[in-house]
């Protein structure tokens, strides 16, 4: 502890992580475990671990990734459950903290509000309010790491539709779900066909009179199998962690084949992906609802756990609507075609906000950084910004794949500058490096398109590309050189 000019007590660290999700948490351990020496802190904003995981409670939330590839590689998923549902997630997230014992050094119910960087001192100074006791609170530190992702935890994207304060209904949007609420009975209309969306169809149907999926545009589906049964009968014969170990690297080659495959040969895939769900729906359903108008993978690929959002279409207690709005109405939604829909309950799964650095304002020697101007190094450090880090995992494959070596590239970093006496270390970008897009790569969904603005810039050399290639990252960041002539170093602060 030391005392600021003001009489407030700061904190110091050597590195500060900002966010204890699943990369924040991910980030820490491998901290204590590879550069056991760092005295860091975890700053969180609310009173739980988990981010998004303890943010998200809509009935049937689950994980959109297979738990194989999506769990940490030093902490093996040993569950049979391919896609596991949110509290199983979170709950893997918190068992991690506690038994790597990194849960004692975060500090809950912190909102952060701005981190600046001294080139004079070498150090981070991050300002935060205690939102519970409105109480200003400032920590600094040598190194600073944001694990926020890219949510905005505030606002959730609810287009303003005519006639919404007619409705005499219920609107919810899936991110502020009333904590026990019952639906059983009630006609549910949810709007959107993306994984929110298609998680929310079955689940809901289970008690609701009836749920509808208002689209505008179709989605690409992956009927995943179930493989419980098989996973629990391998255990019987194999070691657990040979299971694992094989499930999780087909899984990574079967996300990696089927990304490459769809931007390379997108008609042939199209088919692909259609096949299967049309044979899973049956011959009574209109394929129209589910054949999309752009190629696979312009969009992210909703995956379904054992059909299950097909058997409730199927069975008639859920069903699909193509349309766009033209106005609510007392009763329900009055739709473009002159069709109308009755709702109780109005769902809006109509997407998220983006937010780099959950909206930290950032300053370097006093002045003010539009980050969204800025190119990444090797996707984990940022242009121009001393000592500090993001973990962006990846939007095509699982996030904690890339959070896992992004984390390890931390490390390496900064056991480097330890043994070189650096004090602070800044990617400096040449001249026209500046490309096309944005750090999304090329995804079309619509939260990419809104808040695009809000995105820090794409290179044109791999150096400053976020590739989402784990093939390429992990020789980026765990084989090649620290000291690679791009980061420029100034040595380490002597104090006497």
């Amino acid at each position: 502890m030391e005392s600021s000019s003001g009489g407030q007590m700061r904190e110091h660290f050597d590195v500060l992580i900002v966010g204890a999700g699943i990369s924040g948490i991910g980030m820490a351990c491998h901290l204590q475990e590879e550069s056991p020496n760092k005295r860091f802190a975890i700053l969180e904003r609310r009173h739980a671990i988990g981010g998004t995981w303890d943010l998200f409670r809509y009935p049937g939330v689950r994980s959109d990734s297979d738990m194989f590839s999506f769990a940490y590689a030093f902490r093996p998923w040993m569950s049979p459950k391919v896609l596991s549902e949110g509290g199983l997630v979170r709950q893997y997230v918190r068992d991690t903290a506690k038994e790597f014992d990194v849960d004692r050094h975060i500090r809950f119910g912190l909102k952060i509000l701005s981190a600046a960087w001294s080139s004079d001192k070498k150090v981070w100074t991050i300002c935060a309010l205690h939102e519970s006791t409105a109480e200003n609170r400032t920590y600094t530190c040598h190194f600073f790491v944001s694990c926020t992702g890219y949510y905005d935890y505030d606002e959730a994207y609810v287009p303003q539709f005519p006639g919404q304060e007619t409705f005499k209904g219920q609107s919810i949007h899936p991110q502020f779900w009333p904590e026990n609420y019952d639906y059983t009975g009630k006609k549910v209309v949810i709007i959107g066909s993306g994984a929110t969306a298609i998680t929310l169809v079955p689940a809901m149907a289970a008690k609701a009179a009836s749920v509808t999926m208002l689209q505008r545009t179709p989605t690409y589906y992956l009927n995943a199998p179930n493989l419980e049964k098989t996973i629990i009968a391998l255990g019987a014969v194999l070691p657990a962690r040979w299971i694992y170990a094989g499930v999780r690297a087909a899984y990574i080659f079967l996300q990696r084949a089927l990304y490459k495959l769809s931007k390379r040969w997108p008609t042939a895939m199209r088919h692909v992906l259609l096949r299967p769900v049309k044979k899973a729906l049956g011959e009574n359903v209109d394929m129209r609802h589910f054949t999309p108008n752009y190629k696979p993978w312009d969009q992210r690929l909703c995956v379904i756990p054992g059909g299950d959002l097909f058997e409730a279409i199927r069975s008639g207690r859920a069903s699909v609507v193509t349309d766009e709005i033209a106005s609510f109405t007392e009763r329900g939604i009055l739709l473009k075609s002159g069709d109308s829909l009755d709702a109780d309950v109005v769902v809006t799964a109509t997407g998220i906000r983006l937010k780099t650095f959950g909206g930290i304002q950032i300053r370097v020697d006093g002045k003010e950084i539009a980050t969204n101007h800025l190119l990444s190094y090797r996707a984990v450090l940022m242009q121009d910004l001393p000592n500090m880090a993001f973990i962006f995992g990846y939007i095509n494959s699982s996030w904690t794949l890339k959070a896992d070596i992004a984390s390890r590239y931390i490390c390496r970093l900064l056991n480097f500058m330890d043994s070189k006496g650096i004090g602070s270390a800044t990617p400096r970008a040449p001249e026209g490096e500046v490309g096309q897009g944005n750090v999304m790569g090329s995804l079309s969904s619509g939260y990419v398109q809104r808040d695009i603005s809000e995105l820090p810039r794409q290179g044109r050399n791999v150096l400053w590309r976020v590739s989402h290639s784990y093939e390429i990252d992990k020789k980026l960041l765990l084989d090649e050189p620290i000291n690679d002539g791009v980061l420029e170093w100034v040595p380490m602060v002597r104090t006497s």
